[in-house]
Parts: C-alpha cells; sequence; structure tokens
C-alpha cells in the first residue's frame, strides 16, 4: 500500500463513529473539483508513510477510536488493499472504505469476506457525463456493477456526490436519483474552491447555496430512501 497521510481522529468521516482516517496514494480519476492533488498527481506525492508506522499507531489508538476510514487517492487501485484491510479487522476496529467505485471486483471481494463494515460511493454525475468530471476515460459497466453490488448487500452504505454548479444541472441529479434509485443513502456535499484543486479553472467557482443544496436534496428524496446535505 502506498499511504500518503492519516488523520488520527475523525468525528464526521465515520457516519456516527469515532475513526482515524488512512490516506492512500494514487488514483484513477483526475476529477476536475479534487483537492487532494497531493494524494492523486504522482509527480506531488510526498514520501509514502510506513506500514509497520500506521499499525503502531493503531494500536495506540485502541478504545480510543471505533473504526478506520480507508480514502484517498482511490483505495482499490491497490491489489494489497484487502490485506492491508484484513489486518486493520483483525485489531478490532470497523473498517470504512471510500470509493470512486471503478474495481467492482475488489469491493465485492470485500464484502464477501467480511472485510468492510461501511462503504461510501462517489456519484459523480449521470453516467454518459462521467469522463467530462473524471478527465479520463472510464468503464462505466464497472460503476454501474458496483452500484448494484452495493445495493444488493446487506452492507452500510452510502453514495454522494460533491455539488459543483458548472459542471452539474438539476436534470443530472434526476439521472443520477434514477442510477441509484431506492438506495438506503445518498449524500449532497457542497463543492469547496481551494488553490490545490486539480482543475484551477474552478478556483473562482461559486459554492452551491442552501437553497440550491436543498433543490437538490428535494429532487434526490423522490428517488433513494433517505438524502443529506454535507457543508
Amino acid at each position: 500500500m502506498r499511504i500518503g497521510g492519516i488523520q488520527k481522529t475523525s468525528l464526521i468521516d465515520y457516519p456516527e463513529k469515532i475513526s482515524a482516517i488512512i490516506f492512500t496514494q494514487g488514483c484513477n480519476f483526475r476529477c476536475r473539483y479534487c483537492y487532494n492533488s497531493k494524494l492523486v498527481l504522482p509527480e506531488l506525492f510526498e514520501e509514502p508513510i510506513d506500514e509497520k508506522e500506521i499499525f503502531s499507531f493503531l494500536e495506540k489508538r485502541k478504545g480510543k477510536i471505533d473504526g478506520v476510514v480507508i480514502s484517498g487517492g482511490e483505495p482499490t487501485i491497490h491489489k494489497d488493499l484487502p490485506f492491508f484491510v484484513k489486518k486493520i479487522k483483525e485489531m478490532g476496529f470497523l473498517v470504512k472504505i471510500d470509493t470512486n467505485g471503478t474495481n467492482a471486483k475488489m469491493i465485492e471481494e470485500l464484502i464477501n469476506k467480511n472485510l468492510v463494515d461501511y462503504i461510501a460511493m462517489d456519484i459523480k454525475a449521470p453516467i454518459e457525463k462521467y469522463e467530462k468530471i473524471t478527465q479520463v476515460s472510464v468503464d462505466k459497466n464497472n460503476i454501474l456493477k458496483t452500484i448494484e453490488i452495493l445495493m444488493n448487500s446487506s452492507l452500510e452504505y452510502e453514495f454522494r456526490t460533491t455539488y459543483v454548479k458548472s459542471l452539474l444541472s438539476f436534470d443530472d441529479f434526476r439521472k443520477m436519483g434514477k442510477m441509484i434509485k431506492n438506495a438506503k443513502l445518498y449524500a449532497i456535499q457542497a463543492f469547496l474552491p481551494t488553490k490545490t484543486l486539480i482543475d484551477k479553472s474552478l478556483q473562482n467557482e461559486e459554492r452551491p447555496n442552501i437553497e440550491e443544496m436543498n433543490k437538490v436534496a428535494e429532487i434526490m428524496r423522490r428517488y433513494v430512501k433517505k438524502c443529506i446535505i454535507r457543508e
């Protein structure tokens, strides 16, 4: 595993749990609004953290945190993710994985082997618009397959979208609603313009206001069982 960072404590990244976050290096997307460029662009990678250091840290966090979030980057591009997660589970922690859904096979393996307790999958856009957002060629069948796997599992999961007004319309959200119809949980996240964005042209993009976020939530509640707003 290439690990680019660790956050010792989070009260928000794993719903209703206290967690630590491990950030993996590398991603197969180049999402225009992504602010984690140091974890995505190889030329910006810092020296990876040794796994021994990670497990030593987690040993000290026993009894202080409930779970560990594996985020990125994109964790599922790392072939040794299942082995890494298994070691974390054996320490007694819950595991949440953040993913873009491109590795349906690995997601299925993690679920079938009971190596994950919660998965958060990004829904970037309507499926036909993915490449406009991610700036790479996308195997759309893999995205749809991962959605199907999650919705047919007994696992706790959520789908989520970062709302960038210049990239996504209200009609786009209707299309996404149809993609994940009857999903248990969907979260709308407000875009955050920063200097570290992959697409520098979005640095001056206006954030959606609460009325616009509520409008999206109103649309999505027609399709999913529960919709929340994260600002």
